[in-house]
């Protein structure tokens, strides 16, 4: 009885996190180039059960052996193994600030190995050189002209140098070229990870890239891209399927709870009635 007692709690610990991955989906509805994540649930390995004994061997000296007797193989539950970023290319605005800048995927070639389409960023660094990537186009400048993002992270160029403007009186091709009173400037950075896989988030928006500094797609014959100055690009969040898939891990988490409380009364049962001397 006590395997349905870990099943059915392991099944609740597996809906409540995918509750709170939906929740702060949802959350991010709004935020400019957030990407939803999506839960991979997995089942534990199952385990065969054994059950150890003793042998007393009638000898001089009193042996004990030990030996196992074969019970049956047991399912663990179920468990949430991770979190996968979706980077569906969200819906694009316009929003009239000549800051805003919106990644507009092209061609995208497939990693071969996972079957996965690769994934286009920004390139920005924060005050201690760190490099991070975002979709989240929303920039503006700082009090010494730099482009930056919201959080003060430095947007870079294609040599990965912060860009510095003189006012927001610039203008970005869709290369990336930026221009300012018809001289050029920079040229935005932007970064391909061929196996989106191999980057995290961080919050805010930022990614981590786990395998090194990503190449930029500048120059990549298979990789093209657009971006367009005064839009954003919104978030991929599906509210209705969100709501949906919402309610749905709410019924699992009912359904676990009764199964438990269930369980629960029966051993309840057990201690304290079945055996009862009257």
């Amino acid at each position: 009885m006590l395997r349905g007692f870990y099943t059915a709690a392991a099944g609740m610990l597996a809906e409540q996190r995918r509750v709170e991955m939906l929740t702060n989906n949802i959350a991010n509805a709004n935020t400019p180039g957030y990407k939803a994540d999506e839960a991979a649930l997995r089942s534990f390995p199952e385990l065969l059960l054994s059950r150890m004994n003793e042998t007393n061997v009638p000898t001089k000296e009193s042996r004990t052996l030990l030996n196992s007797t074969v019970i049956g193989p047991i399912n663990t539950g179920v468990y949430m193994q991770e979190l996968i970023p979706n980077f569906l290319q969200g819906d694009i605005k316009e929003t009239g600030q000549p800051t805003d800048i919106a990644l507009v995927d092209g061609t995208v070639p497939i990693d071969a190995e996972t079957g996965t389409k690769g994934a286009l960023f920004f390139v920005v660094q924060n005050g201690n050189g760190d490099i991070r990537y975002t979709r989240n186009g929303n920039f503006t400048l700082d009090a010494q002209g730099y482009l930056t993002t919201n959080e003060g992270f430095y947007v870079l160029d294609e040599n990965n140098r912060r860009i510095r403007l003189n006012s927001a009186d610039f203008t970005v091709a869709p290369d990336g070229t930026i221009t300012e009173n018809n001289v050029r400037i920079a040229r935005l950075n932007i970064a391909f990870a061929a196996n989106p896989n191999t980057v995290v988030k961080e919050g805010n928006g930022l990614f981590r890239s786990e395998n090194g500094p990503l190449p930029s797609a500048l120059g990549n014959p298979n990789v093209t891209y657009e971006l367009k100055q005064r839009f954003l690009e919104r978030s991929n969040v599906d509210i209705a399927r969100s709501m949906t898939e919402m309610l749905s891990a709410y019924r699992a988490f009912e359904a676990n709870q009764k199964i438990l409380q269930a369980y629960d009364r029966s051993m309840d049962k057990a201690v304290n009635e079945i055996g009862r001397l009257k």
